[in-house]
C-alpha cells in the first residue's frame, strides 16, 4: 500500500512538471524554497477540447512584459538575501516560479506542484522511492496577481497552511482569515480604494456615474464597496455593469451600448487589464469619447489600456497607483537579463524574442514560445512588434535599453517593490525562526522551529508576527488580517509631447492614515481632462441648484436627478446643491434671493417717522394749549369767571390734562421696560385725577342748588378740603389698580416676531389684559358717573360748571374710548401704540376744548362779560325763574281753592300769570333786561340784593272794586315770595362776591 501511493504520488508530481517544461519555469535549488506566481502571459488561447484525444495543456498568449519584470523582482530580491552577511547567513534561498497566464487553471497547477512536493516530503517516502534530484518543500509562495486567482490558490494552499504572500490582490474578500487562513498580502485593501474613489467624486462635485466591474472576486467587492460609500455621499449609480476578457462579442456591444446611451460621464472601472481590454476597443472603435473614467489600481497603470492609440478615449482618466518604492540595483539587474546569462530563467528566452521580435536559433520551431508567439500573431492577440507572420533570428547582440517596452519602466516601482517587500517579508520570518532562544519561542512551551527543518505552517506563524523595518525606512508588520496599510497615489494620463506616449502624472495622493475628511488631496492645476482642458467635467444628472434654491425630489427619479426649488421666505441656501434651506435665525430674514440672512426690520412708533413726529407735535400742542390755559387763569384768577368755577379745582384740572398730554409721548419711541411700565399707569392716573376734578365739581353744585337753605354745615362739608379728598379717593383707587398690576403682572418690552416675517415689532405686553381692562373701564365708569350729573345740570347757571360743555365733553369722551375697543383690538404692532395715543389726544383735547375755551374766549376777548353783575345777573334770572314757577304753583292752588269756596272771578295776579303760562314762560329773559321791561309797562317788580341776603319784593296794582281779594292776593304773594327768597339765598351761598 505505501509502495503504492508512493507510486501515485510520483506519478502526479510528474504528470505537473511535465506540463510545465523547462521554457515555462525559473527555477533554483536552494535549502528553502519560495514558490511564485506571476502573470507572464495575459491570458490562454480558446481551444475547444473534443477529448477525441488526450487532453492537451491550454496555450498562453500575449506576452506580459509587466509581468516579467515582477518576477525578476522576486529572483533581485533572493539574490540580494542570499548575499547579505545579516539575513539567513550560512542558508540559501531558492525558488520555483510559474507563470500563471492570468487564468485560475494555470495558477493552480502552479499550485498543485507546490503542494504534491510538500506532501511528499510530509510522507517522508525517500527511504521507499528512490528519488533523485530532491527539490525541498515550498515553505512559502509569493503570488498572485490578480484577486479572483489568488482567491482558488488560497484556498488551495490553506488546505496546507502554506504561507502566500500577495503582492497585487486587494480584494477585501481575502481579508476573511475564516476561510483564507495562510493568506497575507503587501497590497492595501480595496476597501480604502473605494472609499477613496467616492471621495474623489465627491470632490469634484459629481453625483451622477456609471460603474464597471470584472466579473470576478476582484470587481465584484470592490465596486459593491464603492456602491456602499456612494450611497452615503448621495452619489447615484446610473448603471453598473460587469465584464470579463472573456465575454463574447455581444455582451460587449451591449455594455457598450449602455455607456454611450448614459447621460453619466464619470465611469468608476474595476477591473483589471486584460479583462478592460475588450471593452476599451469596442470603445475606441466606435468613438465614445467624453467620458471621465475613474481607475482602480489593477489597471490606472496597465501597458494593455494605457497605449497612445487609445487616449482620445480615455484620455481623461483619473487612477490610483500604489505607493512607489526603490529598489537599489534593481535597474542594473534588470538590464543584465540575458537568455544566455539567465540559466535558472527558462521565461528569458521568451522575453528576448518577444523584446526584439526574433527567435532564438537555438529554439525550435514548434517550441512552446515560439508556438505561443505565433498563434497570438495570427489571431491578432499577440504584444509583439512585428509586422510579419515570421520573425527573424535574434543574433544574441541586442542591446536591451535599446528598446523601450514596459519592462524598463522602473521611474515607478509599485507591484515591483510589493514583490520586493513580499520576499523579505518572508525572508524576515525566517530570520526570526533562525535567531528564536529556546523558550521565547512562538511555539508551545516557548520552543523554536528548527531552521533546517522548518515547515510551512511554522513560517505562517511567524509571518502573523512579523515586524520589521524595510530598506526605506517603514515598518511591516501584518494586522489581524494579513493586510499592510498602504496610501495610494492619484495619477493622470498626460499624453507626452515628447514621443506621443502615455505617461502617468503624479496629481495628488491618498493618505489612509490621516482624519476622516483629511485623507484625499488633490493639485488640480496639474490634471488634464482629455489631454488638454482645466476645466473640470459636469456629470450629474440635473444642473447644480444656485444659492438660493435648493434640491426637490422628482418622482420616479433616483435622488440625484432633481429640479431646482426655490427657498421659502425666511430660509436661505448659501452654497450650490443644498438639499435643504436652512431656517435664518429668530432676529433675521432671508433677503431677496434667498442666499443669506439679513437683519429683520425693527418696527416702533418711532420719534423720527411721520406718523410719530404728528403725534408728538399734537401732543406738544397740547401740552402748550394747557399751559396757555393755566397761564390765562392764573393772570386772570380774581376776576369773576374764574372765581365762578372754582378756581382751585380748575387748576388741579389743568394740571390733570397737562399728565395726559405728556403720557402720550410715552407712547412713542422705542419700547423699553421703564417705558412700558410708566405709559399705562400715567395715562390711567391722568385721566382719573381729571374726570375726578370734573365730577366733583359738577356734583357739589348740583347738590347745593337742590338742597334748601344752605347752613353752615354745608358750607364746612363743600369746602376746598372735602374736594381735594374726593377727587384724591377717586384717584387713589386707580393708583391701587395700577400698583397691583406693576406688581402681579408687570408690562415689558417684547419683540413680536410672529405679526409679519420680515419685521420684528418691538411692542409692550401689557402683561394683563384683566388689569387694562379694569384701567379704563374704571376711568370709563368715573366718566360715566359724571356724564349723569352734567346731565342732570345742564339747566343750572352756566357761569358755574358749564353742564352742557361738560355733557358734550363726555361724550365725545365715550365715543373716543369705545372706539378705541374695535380699534385697539384689529390693529398690531406700531399701530396699537399710535390708536392708543390718539385716544389720548382726543380725548384730552375734548376735555380742554369742552370746558375751558369758552371762558378763555369770554376772558380774552369779552371782558364785558367777565364782571359780578354779569355773574349776578345770570345767577338772579336762574333764580327768578325758580321763584316764578314756585309763584305760578301757588296762584294756581289758590285760585282753584277760592273758586271752590266763593266762585269768585275777579282778576289775580295770579291768573294773569296763570293764563299767560299757557302760552309762554312768564320769565323769560334775565332779571335786569325784565326790569326794564316792566318799568316800561308800569309794573313795580324789583330783585334787589342785600349785604346778607337776597330779597325779592313783588308789587301789583289791583282794581279797587275787590279789595278784599287784593289783600288775600297780598298775604299770599308774600307767602310765594318768602319761598322765593329761600331759593335766592341758596344761590348767593355760593357766589363768591368777596
Amino acid at each position: 500500500m505505501t509502495s503504492y501511493s508512493c507510486c501515485l504520488i510520483l506519478l502526479l508530481f510528474t504528470w505537473n512538471t511535465a506540463a510545465y517544461g523547462p521554457n515555462q519555469r525559473a527555477q533554483k535549488k536552494g535549502d528553502i524554497i519560495l514558490g511564485g506566481l506571476f502573470p507572464i502571459h495575459f491570458g490562454v488561447a480558446a481551444k475547444d477540447q473534443d477529448l477525441k484525444s488526450r487532453p492537451e495543456s491550454v496555450e498562453c498568449i500575449r506576452y506580459n512584459f509587466r509581468g516579467f519584470r515582477w518576477l525578476q523582482a522576486m529572483i533581485f530580491a533572493i539574490e540580494e538575501i542570499n548575499s547579505s552577511p545579516t539575513l539567513l547567513p550560512n542558508m540559501t534561498l531558492g525558488y520555483r516560479i510559474f507563470d500563471t497566464c492570468n487564468t485560475v487553471s494555470k495558477a493552480l497547477e502552479a499550485t498543485l506542484s507546490f503542494v504534491a512536493q510538500n506532501k511528499i516530503d510530509s510522507l517522508n517516502l525517500d527511504e521507499f522511492c528512490n528519488c533523485s534530484e530532491h527539490i525541498p518543500s515550498t515553505i512559502a509562495v509569493v503570488g498572485a496577481t490578480g484577486s479572483g486567482i489568488s482567491t482558488a490558490v488560497a484556498n488551495l494552499l490553506g488546505l496546507f497552511y502554506i504561507p502566500q504572500v500577495s503582492y497585487a490582490s486587494s480584494s477585501r474578500l481575502l481579508s476573511n482569515k475564516n476561510q483564507f487562513k495562510s493568506f497575507l498580502r503587501t497590497i492595501p485593501n480595496d476597501e480604502h480604494q473605494a472609499t477613496a474613489m467616492a471621495d474623489i467624486i465627491e470632490y469634484f462635485r459629481w453625483n451622477w456615474v456609471g460603474t464597471i466591474a470584472a466579473d470576478d472576486d476582484y470587481g465584484r467587492p470592490g465596486i459593491e464597496k464603492f456602491r456602499e460609500e456612494a450611497e452615503e455621499r448621495d452619489i447615484c449609480i446610473d448603471f453598473s455593469e460587469l465584464i470579463s476578457q472573456y465575454s463574447d462579442e455581444e455582451e460587449i456591444q451591449q455594455v457598450v451600448e449602455v455607456i454611450q446611451n448614459s447621460t453619466a460621464r464619470v465611469i468608476v472601472v474595476f477591473s483589471s487589464g486584460p479583462d478592460l481590454e475588450p471593452l476599451i476597443k469596442e470603445i475606441v472603435r466606435r468613438n465614445i469619447t467624453g467620458k471621465i473614467w475613474l481607475a482602480s489600481e489593477a489597471w490606472a497603470s496597465s501597458s494593455l489600456i494605457a497605449m497612445p492609440e487609445f487616449f482620445r478615449v480615455i484620455g481623461s482618466t483619473i487612477g490610483f497607483a500604489l505607493k512607489a518604492g526603490q529598489i537599489p540595483g534593481f535597474r542594473e539587474f534588470l538590464q543584465k537579463v540575458h537568455p544566455k546569462k539567465s540559466i535558472n530563467n527558462g521565461f528569458a528566452k521568451e522575453f528576448w524574442e518577444e523584446t526584439f521580435n526574433c527567435y532564438l536559433p537555438d529554439g525550435s520551431k514548434n517550441s512552446p514560445a515560439s508556438t505561443s508567439f505565433h498563434k497570438g500573431h495570427e489571431e491578432g492577440l499577440g504584444s509583439g512588434n512585428g509586422t510579419s507572420a515570421f520573425r527573424p533570428p535574434c543574433t544574441g547582440d541586442e542591446n536591451i535599453t535599446s528598446v523601450e517596452t514596459p519592462y524598463m519602466d522602473y521611474t515607478h516601482l509599485r507591484i515591483s517593490y510589493n514583490v520586493y517587500l513580499a520576499v523579505y517579508s518572508i525572508a524576515h520570518a525566517l530570520q526570526d525562526i533562525y535567531t528564536c532562544t529556546p523558550g521565547k519561542g512562538l511555539f508551545t512551551n516557548g520552543s523554536c522551529a528548527d531552521i533546517k527543518k522548518v515547515e510551512a505552517w511554522q513560517v505562517l506563524k511567524h509571518l502573523r508576527h512579523l515586524n520589521f523595518t524595510n530598506n526605506m525606512g517603514e515598518q511591516v508588520d501584518f494586522d489581524e488580517f494579513g493586510d499592510l496599510v498602504g496610501n495610494y497615489s492619484i495619477i493622470n494620463w498626460h499624453l507626452s509631447p515628447e514621443d506621443g506616449s502615455v505617461v502617468f502624472e503624479e496629481v495628488g495622493h491618498y493618505n489612509v492614515y490621516a482624519k476622516k475628511g483629511e485623507r484625499l488631496f488633490i493639485n488640480e492645476n496639474k490634471i488634464l481632462w482629455g489631454g488638454f482642458s482645466k476645466e473640470v467635467p459636469f456629470s450629474n444628472c440635473s444642473r447644480d441648484c444656485l444659492p438660493g434654491t435648493r434640491k426637490g425630489i422628482i418622482e420616479g427619479e433616483p435622488t440625484c436627478c432633481f429640479e431646482c426649488v426655490d427657498c421659502p421666505d425666511g430660509e436661505y441656501s448659501d452654497e450650490t446643491d443644498a438639499s435643504a434651506c436652512d431656517k435664518c435665525p429668530e432676529d433675521y430674514w432671508s433677503n431677496e434671493n434667498h442666499t443669506s440672512c439679513i437683519p429683520k426690520q425693527i418696527e416702533f412708533l418711532a420719534w423720527t417717522e411721520p406718523f410719530g413726529i404728528a403725534l408728538t407735535l399734537f401732543a406738544v400742542l397740547g401740552i402748550f394749549l394747557t399751559s396757555f390755559v393755566l397761564g390765562v387763569f392764573t393772570k386772570f384768577r380774581n376776576t369773576p369767571i374764574v372765581k365762578a368755577t372754582n378756581r382751585e379745582l380748575s387748576y388741579l384740572l389743568l394740571f390733570s390734562l397737562l399728565c395726559c398730554f405728556s403720557s402720550s409721548l410715552f407712547f412713542i419711541g422705542e419700547p423699553q421696560n421703564w417705558t412700558c411700565r410708566l405709559r399705562q399707569p400715567a395715562f390711567g392716573i391722568s385721566f382719573v385725577l381729571c374726570i375726578s376734578c370734573i365730577l366733583v365739581k359738577t356734583n357739589r353744585v348740583l347738590l347745593v342748588f337742590e338742597a334748601k337753605i344752605p347752613t353752615s354745615l354745608h358750607r364746612k362739608w363743600w369746602g376746598l378740603n372735602l374736594q381735594f379728598l374726593l377727587v384724591f379717593l377717586c384717584t387713589f383707587v386707580q393708583i391701587v389698580i395700577c400698583v397691583i398690576w406693576l406688581y402681579t403682572a408687570p408690562p415689558s418690552s417684547y419683540r413680536n416676531h410672529e405679526l409679519e416675517d420680515e419685521i420684528i415689532f418691538i411692542t409692550c405686553h401689557e402683561g394683563s389684559l384683566m388689569a387694562l381692562g379694569f384701567l379704563i373701564g374704571y376711568t370709563c365708569l368715573l366718566a360715566a358717573i359724571c356724564f349723569f350729573f352734567a346731565f342732570k345740570s345742564r339747566k343750572l347757571p352756566e357761569n358755574f360748571n358749564e353742564a352742557k360743555f361738560i355733557t358734550f365733553s363726555m361724550l365725545i369722551f365715550f365715543i373716543v374710548w369705545i372706539s378705541f375697543i374695535p380699534a385697539y383690538a384689529s390693529t398690531y404692532g406700531k399701530f396699537v401704540s399710535a390708536v392708543e395715543v390718539i385716544a389720548i389726544l382726543a380725548a384730552s383735547f375734548g376735555l380742554l376744548a369742552c370746558i375751558f375755551f369758552n371762558k378763555v374766549y369770554i376772558i380774552l376777548f369779552k371782558p364785558s362779560r367777565n364782571t359780578i353783575e354779569e355773574v349776578r345777573c345770570s345767577t338772579a334770572a336762574h333764580a327768578f325763574k325758580v321763584a316764578a314757577r314756585a309763584t305760578l304753583r301757588r296762584s294756581n292752588v289758590s285760585r282753584k281753592r277760592s273758586n271752590s269756596l266763593g266762585g269768585s272771578t275777579g282778576s289775580t295776579p295770579s291768573s294773569s300769570i296763570s293764563s299767560k303760562s299757557n302760552h309762554e314762560d312768564p320769565f323769560p329773559l334775565p332779571a335786569c333786561a325784565e326790569r326794564q321791561r316792566q318799568q316800561q309797562r308800569g309794573c313795580k317788580q324789583k330783585v334787589s340784593f342785600g349785604s346778607g341776603t337776597v330779597t325779592l319784593s313783588l308789587s301789583f296794582e289791583e282794581p279797587q272794586k275787590n279789595a278784599m281779594a287784593n289783600r288775600n292776593a297780598k298775604r299770599r304773594n308774600s307767602l310765594e315770595a318768602q319761598n322765593s327768597d329761600d331759593s335766592l339765598m341758596r344761590h348767593r351761598a355760593l357766589l363768591p362776591l368777596q
